[in-house]
């Protein structure tokens, strides 16, 4: 911010840009300036560390120590499903983290039923305490079932909190320590991790056993009907091809078979057909001769003709007899002459059936010799194709091999999985059980302590920093030229801070101060504040300053009216100008209320004579305002308010314009670059940087000199002990210069 910065100044800032980065002197005057905060914090941390530490529940740790094995021992000389465990650090490593799992706790739980332990699972305690009455009354205490899932998970995070496995070294030793409340408990789950972990090997060895077993005997199965498919194809491709009986090189195909029957069969055929075809022709060549075909070789031995014949003969006789004796017309006559034409035929008719039989006879033989004769071709024509077909049965019967090998070698070692379910052993051993400790491991005070005093610095020192962050105010001149960029005109010390032993009771307003004791540090200021003030403009002459802040309360009015008295005891003509129309402060420096004042001036009702009001004691006049004055919207800017200034810059030395605030009154603004500088205040420590940099802004603005910045209200104590950077920071090695 450019605020009619002089030159000088700027010099100065740029000296003060060369300092090191590092200022370990203004880090400890940050330092002490907080000191109390940091006590403060310091000593409330550490008390609520051991507070807490002293009302912690004691625990006791218990060890049980467990050795990878990485021995193996071998009943039989069988491979096992899962082997042992390796020896490399990560193997080992593996195991404790193993040990650290949430599954094996789980198991450790339920073994021991720590559910319904009320020290791992918090719902089954009942809290007498503040905070669990509050929980309660605001219904944020445990819900649900005490001992259902959630709660059991509740109770394996416990567990887990409390367990600690670590590797001693570079060894294959691992240290399982459970802390609990009780040393009992503490050895007993401690001992539990140590054997569920050995269980749990054993376990896992027993599944990968049974898995495997399962998976043999799933894939036997499924080997099995590969057998069964494989050997199946073989056969069926021996039908197909007509290659069965081939088992071997020595062996015969059954067509081979086939054409050595049909050849047989073809032999004797034809024999049968030649012996059917003779018969048939000398049967036809006996009926050609005129042969009745009784005397035909098949007739002869008929049953039926010779039934036939037996019957003729028989009324043959009986014929001759009657014709003999009755004659040719007599009816048994004629009737037994029928009898014998119908034997007769029947025997014709039998002997056509038997020429007729031959005849079928023979093309049946006929037939069944030419069905061999092709199928003899046909047999040999199949035995040139089963031989090319051979060649793809020597790949299926080796495809076949194949898989019955594959499952033979599975069959064989389901077999022995199935004979080590019983031998697996476990890659760890327990060297050592855990006991129950004799002195409690938690809470550990020395340690609680150094890091309750480390928590503490820390808590401490953080909060410092942020505070020092947060920090609004103004403390030294350093403050004001590196944030403001603005000159430090200088500051007036809080009264208080620098009164000793009788002067502290006396209780003496600050404008009496200056009076009584006018070699004091505290009138000092003012005199260092009037020459800042006077040399603010090279080269020209200071005669009207006006004196505002940023917001109310910050010791305008103090200030001009201290400044007024010192001025007036050097022998300079001083007026105070009170231009803040609604405070009047000024008017309490005297007994009674003025009856006229500024605005009677202004409105010409009054001089300025006669509304001054002289100080007797310092011979400074002051001009209120009074009281019963009517206010008018806008004063400052009317031509009666220059022409006062004017007057009072032809009559006095030093002209003091006590104006209101920047930021809520818009009257300093107007009477501001009416003034030859304006000395701005700030409360130190009080007042808001952006306040100030908003209020240097507007004045800015309308065109008012701001010289710098003035701090009010300096602690003297303080600033000497934490105000670094500061002209008061020496206060307490020249204090002693003033006479009090």
């Amino acid at each position: 911010m450019n605020v009619h910065v002089e030159p000088q100044t700027i010099g100065m800032q740029h000296l003060e840009g060369d300092k090191p980065a590092l200022d370990l002197h203004r880090h400890i005057a940050l330092f002490r300036r907080r000191l109390r905060l940091f006590l403060a914090v310091l000593i409330t941390v550490f008390a609520a560390v051991m507070l807490v530490t002293l009302q912690l529940t004691p625990r006791y740790t218990s060890t049980s120590t467990v050795m990878i094995d990485t021995r193996t021992h071998k009943v039989v000389d069988i491979q096992q499903v899962m082997s042992g465990l390796g020896s490399d650090t990560g193997t080992i490593d593996s195991e404790v983290e193993i040990l650290r799992s949430r599954s094996l706790a789980e198991k450790v739980v339920d073994q021991l039923d720590l559910v319904h332990d009320p020290e791992f699972n918090k719902r089954l305690k009942v809290g007498h305490g503040p905070v669990s009455m509050i929980s309660g009354l605001l219904g944020r205490g445990p819900k649900g079932d005490p001992v259902g899932a959630e709660a059991r998970s509740a109770t394996i995070g416990s567990v887990m909190t409390r367990l600690k496995v670590a590797r001693q070294g570079l060894t294959y030793v691992l240290n399982v320590s459970f802390q609990s409340e009780s040393p009992k408990r503490a050895a007993l789950i401690a001992n539990t991790f140590a054997e569920r972990y050995l269980t749990e090997q054993l376990d896992a060895k027993f599944d990968a056993t049974r898995r495997a077993n399962a998976w043999l005997s799933q894939r036997l199965q499924g080997l099995r009907q590969q057998v069964e498919t494989a050997e199946h194809s073989v056969e069926m491709y021996k039908a197909s091809n007509g290659l069965m009986g081939l088992g071997g090189p020595e062996s015969t195909t059954i067509t081979q078979q086939e054409i050595s029957n049909l050849n047989t069969q073809l032999a004797t055929a034809r024999a049968q057909q030649a012996e059917s075809d003779a018969r048939l022709s000398t049967a036809r060549q006996q009926l050609a001769k005129g042969s009745t075909g009784e005397d035909v070789g098949e007739a002869l031995g008929s049953p039926v003709i010779q039934d036939l014949r037996k019957q003729r003969a028989a009324i043959s006789g009986q014929l001759a007899d009657m014709s003999a004796r009755y004659g040719p017309k007599y009816p048994d006559v004629l009737k037994a002459q029928r009898q014998l034409a119908d034997i007769d035929g029947q025997i014709q008719a039998e002997v056509k059936r038997l020429i007729s039989n031959l005849d079928a006879q023979a093309q049946v033989s006929r037939q069944r010799t030419s069905s061999i004769a092709g199928s003899l071709g046909g047999s040999r024509a199949s035995l040139g194709a089963n031989n090319l077909a051979s060649v793809k049965l020597a790949e299926l019967q080796r495809n076949a091999e194949s898989v019955r090998t594959l499952y033979q070698s599975f069959l064989d070692r389901f077999k022995q999985t199935s004979t080590d379910q019983g031998l697996e052993q476990s890659d760890a051993r327990v060297v050592s059980a855990a006991v129950p400790a004799g002195k409690a491991s938690f809470p550990n005070l020395l340690l609680s302590a150094v890091l309750g005093l480390i928590l503490a610095i820390a808590t401490a020192v953080g909060i410092l920093f942020v505070m020092e962050a947060l920090e609004a105010g103004l403390y030294t001149s350093e403050d004001v030229e590196r944030t403001l960029n603005v000159p430090y005109m200088g500051a007036t010390p809080q009264l208080s801070s620098v009164l000793d032993g009788l002067d502290k009771k006396s209780r003496v307003s600050p404008a009496r101060f200056v009076v009584e004791k006018p070699l004091s540090s505290f009138s000092e200021a003012f005199r260092a504040l009037k020459t800042s003030l006077l040399a603010s403009r090279i080269g020209e002459k200071v005669k009207v300053i006006a004196i505002t802040s940023s917001l109310p309360n910050e010791g305008k009015t103090t200030t001009s009216i201290c400044l007024a008295r010192v001025l007036a005891l050097g022998g300079a003509a001083t007026l105070v100008i009170d231009c803040d129309l609604r405070r009047r402060t000024v008017n309490r420096l005297f007994a009674e209320e003025p009856k006229v004042g500024l605005l009677e001036v202004l409105n010409g009702s009054c001089t300025l004579d006669d509304a001054m009001l002289r100080d007797e004691e310092t011979g400074a006049y002051f001009l209120p305002v009074s009281k019963s004055s009517f206010t008018p919207k806008d004063v400052f800017s009317t031509p009666a308010m220059d022409q006062l200034i004017a007057q009072a810059r032809a009559r006095f030395d030093i002209v003091l314009l006590d104006t209101a605030p920047v930021l809520p009154v818009a009257d300093t603004r107007v009477i501001a670059p009416k003034a030859d500088v304006v000395l701005f205040l700030a409360q130190w420590k009080r007042t808001p940087r952006k306040a100030i940099e908003n209020a240097l802004k507007q004045l800015q603005s309308v065109g008012a000199h701001v010289p710098g910045i003035a701090l009010t209200q300096v602690d003297m104590k303080e600033q000497a002990r934490s105000g670094y950077g500061d002209a008061s920071y020496y206060y307490r090695a020249y204090r002693s210069y003033y006479h009090s």
